[in-house]
Parts: structure tokens; sequence; C-alpha cells
């Protein structure tokens, strides 16, 4: 019975959610772009006034986490700093100088009979975001939604409940010091899963998209389950290709920011594929680079033949997403067997070719099929605040609508006005 009840409350709350986000999004879908900005000004003064809060909040997250058992991976997504604050009020007064896309005319063309049509960006309306152990998504998804003039709900993991609920407290003071409803950016205050059961029904037809951010068993959840559209972040198995025409100094420089800058983001080099025709001269040397870092490398046979301290990957190192200073690393027959690895054992995410040779380069970046394709450049770019877009909700990784970094375009949609003179259907 007890368990009924608890149902029946979490229902009734996400319910009331929705209801309220709708209305909220009403507001939004019109308002002017100073009213916006302004709000996003006042978000990050207020993000910056209440560091000690946060950092409070975030202290008793990290505490829990490490008690529980939770990786370095994790602990590093959810880790808040006075620095990383300063950087989450950074994003949001950047967004203020993106270009605000609504009511921006896409195309436009008149027809024979006189008819002007045009396609106008519009709010895609409510959308709910569900993430894990990433605090600073509470800020970027609230604050690109409401640029792009979209209610958002964010429903984050119960790692980081306490650093989200106060950064989430902070973007409300700045949306009622802009005059615009508190309600257009809420958090789910409850930690159980039956409120992400609620929101992938749609929260009874007032949602209209869900990005899910977070590991393999999220995502999949969210594509299994949802009955409205989603924006899929699947996990970044993210590949290097070193072509034999690769500049080795370029090549080490390039392969250690990859995977050691930050090993827990979605950018980060998992698999690294070196060309068989410059395995014995570079191979050493990469491989060493991050030996020194404290990079452990698992490698296939001819990558422990050439190298020292190598351990032997298994089957399963191809297609694991590490999220920690561990590398798989394979030699390749050639740029057809590069790619070929990446379409069997990829996700669709980053992947790049370091090489000088422009015809390789091209072929890569034309034939895998990737949302972010990169030549001679540190995969930790896949990010959307590195793009120019200010800050983003997730890298999509399917095909359908957003592609790659979601900000402030992606989380709209279209209509068409059509404007005629007494025109008439024969």
């Amino acid at each position: 019975m007890l368990d009924m009840v608890e149902a029946n409350t979490t229902e009734t709350l996400m319910a009331e959610i929705g209801q309220r986000a709708r209305a909220a999004g009403r507001v939004l879908a019109t308002a002017p772009t100073e009213v916006k900005n302004k709000a996003l000004l006042e978000m990050a003064k207020a993000v910056r006034a209440a560091t000690p809060d946060i950092l409070a909040g975030n202290k008793t997250d990290i505490e829990t986490m490490t008690a529980n058992g939770q990786t370095a991976a994790f602990l590093d997504r959810g880790t808040l700093s006075e620095d990383r604050i300063e950087a989450i009020a950074g994003a949001l007064e950047d967004i203020v100088s993106l270009e605000d896309p609504v009511g921006s005319v896409i195309a436009a063309w008149d027809r024979p009979n006189g008819l002007n049509i045009e396609r106008v960006r519009t709010p895609l309306g409510v959308i709910g975001v569900i993430y894990e152990s990433r605090p600073n998504v509470t800020a970027d998804a609230g604050a690109l939604c409401l640029k792009a003039g979209n209610a958002v709900v964010l429903r984050g993991g119960s790692d980081t409940i306490h650093s989200n609920r106060a950064i989430h407290a902070a973007l409300q003071k700045g949306l009622a010091a802009a005059g615009l409803p508190e309600d257009a950016i809420q958090i789910v205050p409850v930690t159980d899963r039956a409120a992400v059961g609620e929101m992938l029904k749609g929260l009874a037809g007032n949602l209209d998209v869900i990005v899910p951010r977070g590991g393999r068993s999220l995502v999949e959840r969210v594509q299994t389950e949802a009955r409205v559209p989603v924006f899929a972040h699947l996990e970044g198995l993210v590949h290097i290709f070193v072509d034999k025409e690769a500049d080795l100094q370029k090549s080490v420089d390039i392969i250690v920011n990859s995977k050691l800058r930050r090993t827990g983001i979605c950018g980060a080099l998992e698999t690294l594929l070196v060309h068989d025709g410059v395995a014995h001269s570079h191979l050493p040397i990469i491989v060493k680079a991050l030996q020194d870092k404290g990079c452990e490398i698992r490698g296939d046979a001819t990558v422990r033949d050439i190298c020292e301290n190598i351990v032997p990957a298994s089957e399963d190192d191809w297609s694991t997403e590490y999220l920690d200073k561990i590398l798989s690393v394979r030699v390749v027959a050639d740029l057809d067997a590069a790619m070929e690895h990446i379409a069997t054992f990829g996700s669709n995410h980053t992947d790049c070719i370091l090489t000088e040779d422009q015809e390789a380069a091209d072929r890569f970046q034309s034939e895998v099929d990737s949302a972010i394709v990169l030549h001679n450049a540190s995969t930790q770019f896949a990010d959307g605040g590195e793009f120019g877009m200010g800050a983003e909700i997730g890298i999509a990784t399917g095909r359908m609508h957003a592609r790659g970094p979601v900000g402030v375009e992606q989380l709209t949609s279209f209509k068409y006005k059509v404007r005629g003179t007494g025109q008439t259907r024969p």
C-alpha cells in the first residue's frame, strides 16, 4: 500500500511540474531577447553569490559518492570548485552573446500566385533533461533552453542532488529578477526512479522532447521507454587514427591531451589506432608519453611486440568507454582498416585522424559517420562551448533533428508563416 501511495504522490507531483512548465513555456516563447538576456546575467550573478552554498552542497555530495565507492571519473564529473563555479557563471554570460534563434527566418520565397512564405524558428516547447553526476548541466541546460524560448524540467542524478539544488536556486533568482516565471526552469525534487518514468511518459502530454545525458544504461532506458522524441547522448567511444603520414610530435601532443586532459568527459580518447607503416617509429614514443603520465595501455599482439609494459587487450576493450587512465591500442593495416574498426566498435560520437595527407583526411572526414570528425586536433574539443555555442546540453549521436553539440539553435523547431492578399485555391 505504501508503494502505491508513493507512486501516486510522484505521479501527481510530476504532472503538476509538467503543467507549470507548459504554462511557463508559453510565456518564454514570446519573451523578448533582452529580457531573456537579463535573466541570464542575473543568473550568473546569483551563481557567483551562491558559491558558498553550492560548495557546501557539493561537499555533501562528494562525501556520499566517495562513501558509495563511485569511480574517479564520476567523482571528477561531480566535483565543483570555485574555479568550476566561476566557469559555470561565465558560460551563462557567454550564452547572452549568442544570437537569439527564436523568430529568425531560415528561408523565404514567393509563389507564382503571390503568396509569401517564410520558414521561421520557434521554440520546441518543454524539454526534459535527465542527467547524471554533472552539476554544471543544471546551469547549462537551464540557460540554453531559456535562450531558445523553452521551459525545461531537470532531473539530475541523486549523486549530486545537493549541488544541483543549490545551482537551481540561483537560476530561479535570475528568472525572478528579470520578471520571467520561475517555473521556466524546474528541477525534480525527488530522487526515486518513478519520477524518471513519468518524464518518459511525457508528463501528460506536456513534455515535447527528452535529452538523456549519462551512461549507457540511462540512455538505453530512455530510448526504450520514452513516448516523446529523444536527443540521444550515447557514450563516447572516441578513436584517434595515426595515419602513415602523421607528424610524430603533433601526434604525441594531441593524443596525450585527448586522453589525459580530463579522462572523465565524453570527448576523452578511448581507442588509439596506428597505421602499420609508422607503428615502429611512432608507437613507442606515443606509448611512453602516455605511460609516463600514469596511463595503462591495453594493446593487441603487435603493440605488445613493439612496446613494453602493455596489458593484453581483450575483445571487450574495443567497445569500452573507460573514462579513466586506460587506453586500448591497435595496429591496423591502413586507413580502410581503421575506418572499418571505427564502424564496428564506435558510438558515432567523436573520431579523429592525425595526418599530413589531405586526401586521407578528406576521406576520413567524409566516410566516418560520427557526429564530430576531427583532423589534427584534440578530441577534447568535442564540446559545445569550444564550438562557440556558449554551452551544450549534450552531444547527440543520433541522426534526427539534432546531431553533435546541442546548443540553442538545435533546441528550436520551425513553423511556416504564409502571407497572402486574398488568394483562394482553385
